[in-house]
């Protein structure tokens, strides 16, 4: 395991300490957890660019027009 040193601000070390206590686990665990979330977010973001850039709009449209034009099933309606 990796000791990490962070500067982090007085309110924020404030809420991770007030968390650790409500979860009853150590202030570690809050910020590997909450670390861990955030480098996971960046990660799905970058993943769904990546795929944004492999897509093509005329693969997309073959599709769609695939689709029949028919009104929805009840109970899948839009509200």
């Amino acid at each position: 395991m990796t000791t990490i040193h962070a500067k982090v601000p007085d309110y924020l070390a404030k809420l991770a300490t007030e968390a650790a206590a409500k979860e009853q686990t150590s202030l570690d665990q809050i910020v590997a957890l909450a670390l861990s979330a955030q480098v996971s977010a960046w990660q799905v973001r970058e993943d769904v660019g990546i795929r944004a850039q492999r897509g093509r709009p005329e693969v997309l449209r073959d599709i769609l027009a695939k689709v029949p034009d028919v009104p929805p099933v009840p109970g899948d309606e839009l509200r």
